[in-house]
């Protein structure tokens, strides 16, 4: 999500003033799967295809883009006789000299790819090239890690290019729609100037931006879809199409359950037409039971392995920075667990809630997602039993130990329903454990063994 939207719809949470990325709960797909989602509903999307592997680069273009392969047939044969990247023509006595090129866009699920790094040394995620060196290009960013201001030093694989006819466009502005809690429903954002940082535009230029509330009930109308237009204000694209175009857009949003649908930049083509040039979508993972085929694009290799692990097990978990673990019961005890840890100078690895109702199976698995960061230098269990048993969650601690190598001190504080037979599982456990009282204890105890 673009800064713009991270203002008005991210959500943060804050460990003793310091501010952490919190998981958002939605679906984020990748820009080719948004392209072919927008020409269902009949949105002017680029002409364009993905490719996995290299082998299949070539044909792809043959069969996406006929017309450039013949023409590409003719560059290496004129690139014989040196003349690079031109093709000569002869028609009717005439010269004429075209230039083939394509748009090669690596697939990551982050922003800022056009100015990111490979790690092997390629500059740049997004590279308008000749139709002849998009095999060489693409072969540059395929399997490759692609460093962006959005990825983290980390990076993200490039499992995915995606090949696309280079548009010749005139004039390029920005469209989004968004949720919000102030009109409770619907908005869309509009803004005349496109295909750059809209957060600097808003900053300085807020009359710039149009925000379009849409009635839910009554959905979107042709007055609205006219501000958002006057909004867009196109320079040639039609009036009316341009219309249809929002309403096209709306429909896409509402009945594939978006929580944010962004094109930065929607721009107006050399033939008069408005054409999303870029999108991200995000979907409300409450939906997922009705958006099956939406939701079966979901890309894992772009995620964190350990939020992917505890989603599979039905766990709310959060990778954070820090070197203490954290399994707890309950989002409100979570954050407090955190908060007393960075009050006495710890800091947390990571936000684990393993619900009012886990299983044994759930808490080893738990286990072995707080072991899997190397970061993780001590592991704290605050569990506030009431409909979560204390016994359950001590033996789950038991068999997690057998299971994983438990390498670090693992501090336990145990309340609320059968906590005597937890505590006494614990005990004839014979294990290592550190055990606490209450959460000040526990907090202080698990930095304390984070440092030795």
């Amino acid at each position: 999500m673009r800064g713009f939207l991270n203002k008005l719809v991210s959500r943060s949470l804050s460990v003793a003033g310091k501010w952490q990325h919190q998981q958002l709960r939605r679906l984020n797909i990748h820009e080719y799967q948004g392209a072919q989602l927008m020409g269902k509903y009949g949105i002017n999307v680029p002409k364009g295809v993905a490719v996995a592997s290299l082998h299949h680069v070539k044909k792809a273009v043959q069969y996406v883009f006929p017309n450039e392969s013949e023409v590409l047939n003719d560059v290496l044969v004129v690139k014989r006789l040196a003349l690079l990247y031109l093709v000569g023509l002869i028609y009717q006595g005439r010269l004429t000299l075209i230039l083939v090129q394509l748009v090669v866009k690596s697939q990551v699920l982050a922003g800022g790819r056009g100015l990111g790094k490979f790690k092997n040394g390629f500059q740049g995620g997004v590279h308008i090239v000749m139709a002849d060196k998009v095999e060489e290009t693409a072969g540059k960013m395929l399997g490759q890690i692609l460093v962006t201001k959005q990825t983290g030093s980390q990076g993200k694989i490039v499992s995915k290019v995606y090949l696309c006819e280079k548009l010749s466009l005139v004039n390029e502005m920005y469209f989004a729609i968004m949720l919000d809690r102030t009109t409770a429903g619907p908005l869309i954002i509009a803004c005349k100037k496109g295909g750059t940082s809209i957060e600097d535009l808003a900053e300085k230029f807020p009359d710039l931006i149009i925000k379009v509330p849409i009635d839910v009930f009554k959905g979107i109308t042709d007055e609205d879809a006219l501000r958002v237009v006057d909004g867009l204000s196109p320079k040639v694209a039609d009036r009316n199409d341009s219309i249809e175009q929002v309403k096209k857009l709306y429909k896409l949003f509402c009945e594939s359950d978006c929580t944010m649908l962004e094109i930065n930049p929607i721009a107006e083509t050399s033939d008069k037409q408005l054409v999303a040039a870029d999108a991200k979508l995000n979907f409300d993972d409450n939906a997922a039971f009705r958006q099956k085929e939406i939701f079966a694009l979901r890309d894992p290799t772009q995620e964190d392995p350990r939020e992917v692990a505890a989603a599979k097990a039905d766990l709310n978990y959060i990778g954070l920075d820090g070197e203490i673990g954290c399994m707890v019961n309950g989002a409100g005890l979570a954050m407090a667990t955190m908060d007393i840890i960075k009050l006495h100078g710890g800091t947390p690895a990571n936000f684990l809630d393993v619900g009012g109702n886990a299983s044994e199976e759930q808490v080893v698995e738990a286990f072995k997602i707080l072991t899997s960061d190397d970061k993780v230098k001590a592991i704290l269990v605050n569990i506030f039993g009431g409909i979560m048993k204390c016994d359950v969650i001590a033996s789950g601690i038991v068999n997690a130990a057998k299971q994983v190598a438990l390498k670090v001190p693992v501090v336990v504080r145990l309340e609320g329903t059968n906590v005597d037979q937890g505590k006494r599982i614990l005990k004839e456990s014979g294990m290592a454990l550190i055990t606490a009282e209450d959460l000040d204890d526990a907090a202080e105890k698990a930095v304390k063994a984070s440092a030795s």
